[in-house]
């Protein structure tokens, strides 16, 4: 996959139609911060309103208790996805506090010189709850809350077991043929990692939304980012910079060499880290002077999640289930493609385009042939993220490909080229063309930097005189967009049942008293 061939049906099985793609299913993980009317960040309580972020299924909160998080089901259409998504936004929007709106870009804004003043998501008095603050405590003592306050979107995808076993039965090495349909989809879904990361540096071009940051995200930091217009920093040629140096960042896990070659060694390197203690971490302690606890723990990671990675391999846990243990018993199910940027311009964060994009792209990447990827090409990746990330946009903007310099969309056209096929599949397999659209939107984009959103982000933030301005004008049209929308009677119905059933699930939790929180603690330290 590191040099394409000249023709895209050279990488594309003679064998393969759209019918083997029917099956697959999506979900969409969306992050916004709650803004009061001034714009500075929500001091106010997840709203009641929307029921327990403990235990709803949709509507939750993430790092900072004003950082919402909306999740939807696993769905057998982009078009159901969105739709779900915009009801989950609707719902919201009739709740949140008088006076606030959803902050509609990945960098935040308007964060005060006080990082304390990022208040840490409550989940409540229950021990799972305590642990999950708990664990944020620890991320903002090891990385600073800031940090805690980006936005991004997870788009999770999952491709039915008959096209698994139809790519099994083509393989020619009988080892692959003797495995498991379990092992095998898990093998198949371990390509689609290694590609997607070969690939990320395209992602980061073609959705990137964040070439600009508000000054006060950098308060106290060091940085090579100039002025744009008051209150706001870039770079000229910026595409993503949540995805570069100011994004989540863990010196760290650097050392933890973790691999996507199979998943019996990302399992075991991944438990691994949550029981290697790192001493920097262990200088800062685990309670502070009063013994409430700092930290889960003084490891490289305090929990497997704290591992950041722009994709990840996904099976949804049991009860009493780490992630990895899920992974180890059952296999992956699905990967979280975590590499995009909010789209400040639509009202849920994401487009029909790029939804069909990411499947386009994660449906080559699985079918691709994908090599193992060791630590010299990882760090050639690495070199060439930074570059999109700080220059994708420069006319002269060039990556390595095994060693060889190539111009950037010399590189990407190549690559669309080879996922025409991919994009006519998934059309026949949906009866619709949207597939096909949006990578002639991709291509475009690809022609002229000027159509790029992180381009439209620049050109707009000049012309609202900053980052402020131009968030808080598209956050109003947001408001006034789902303002707009007919609220349907049974949609009210089923978030109001939600709501009532999260608030039921949280307090049954906390009735159990069987153990006390330090107790419960103790167990993972």
């Amino acid at each position: 996959m590191c040099q394409p061939e000249s023709t895209s049906t050279a990488l594309t099985p003679t064998w393969l139609d759209g019918s083997f793609f029917q099956g697959m299913l999506r979900g969409i993980e969306r992050e916004s911060l709650r803004m009061q009317s001034n714009g500075y960040l929500s001091q106010q309580d997840h709203p009641a309103a929307l029921g327990a972020a403990l235990t709803h299924p949709h509507i939750t909160t993430d790092y900072a208790e004003a950082l919402m998080e909306f999740i939807t089901p696993p769905l057998d259409s982009i078009e159901k996805t969105l739709d779900y998504l915009t009801d989950i936004h609707r719902f919201v929007f009739q709740h949140l506090p008088e006076g606030e709106k959803l902050w509609p870009l990945s960098m935040p804004c308007m964060l005060d010189n006080d990082e304390n003043n990022i208040r840490l998501a409550q989940y409540g008095r229950s021990n799972i709850g305590q642990f999950k603050t708990l664990y944020r405590r620890g991320l903002g003592l090891r990385y600073g809350r800031r940090m805690q306050t980006i936005s991004g979107v997870h788009y999770n995808v999952s491709f039915p077991d008959h096209l698994f076993a139809a790519l099994q039965q083509q393989e020619s090495d009988t080892r692959l043929k003797e495995l498991s349909l379990q092992d095998y989809r898990s093998h198949r879904y371990f390509g689609l990692i290694r590609n997607f990361i070969r690939l990320s540096p395209m992602v980061m071009y073609l959705l990137g939304a964040s070439p600009s940051v508000c000054k006060c995200f950098l308060t106290g930091r060091e940085h090579h980012l100039l002025p744009l217009v008051r209150g706001t920093l870039f770079l000229p040629y910026a595409t993503a910079l949540r995805m570069g140096n100011f994004g989540y960042q863990n010196s760290a896990q650097k050392q933890l060499g973790i691999h996507y070659n199979h998943i019996k060694g990302y399992v075991s390197e991944l438990q691994k880290a949550v029981y290697t203690p790192f001493a920097p971490f262990s200088r800062l302690g685990l309670n502070d002077e009063n013994g409430e606890p700092l930290q889960i723990n003084d490891h490289v990671l305090q929990i497997e999640n704290e591992y950041y990675s722009i994709i990840r391999p996904k099976q949804v846990p049991l009860d009493g289930e780490t992630p990895s243990q899920a992974l180890a018993h059952r296999g992956v199910s699905y990967v979280e493609l975590r590499a995009v940027d909010v789209n400040p311009y639509s009202p849920i964060g994401i487009d029909e385009y790029s939804a069909a994009f990411l499947e386009i792209l994660a449906s080559y990447c699985l079918i691709t042939d994908s090599p193992m990827l060791d630590e010299e090409e990882q760090n050639q990746i690495e070199r060439n993220q930074a570059e999109v990330v700080n220059r994708g946009r420069a006319p002269n903007a060039k990556i390595l490909i095994a060693e060889q310099s190539i111009g950037l969309d010399q590189w990407i056209a190549q690559h669309l080229e080879h996922m025409q096929p991919y994009a006519e599949y998934l059309d026949q397999a949906y009866t619709t063309d949207l597939y096909s659209t949006a990578l002639q939107r991709m291509l475009q984009r690809n022609r002229d930097v000027d159509v790029t959103l992180s381009a439209q982000v620049i050109h707009d933030t000049i012309q609202h005189g900053g980052t402020w301005s131009f968030g808080s004008y598209m956050a109003q049209q947001h408001v006034q967009y789902y303002q707009s929308l007919q609220c349907k009677p049974e949609i009210q119905t089923y978030f109001n049942a939600l709501t009532e059933t999260s608030l039921q699930q949280q307090q049954q939790l906390e009735s159990d008293h069987s153990i006390t929180f330090e107790q419960y603690l103790e167990k993972f330290r």
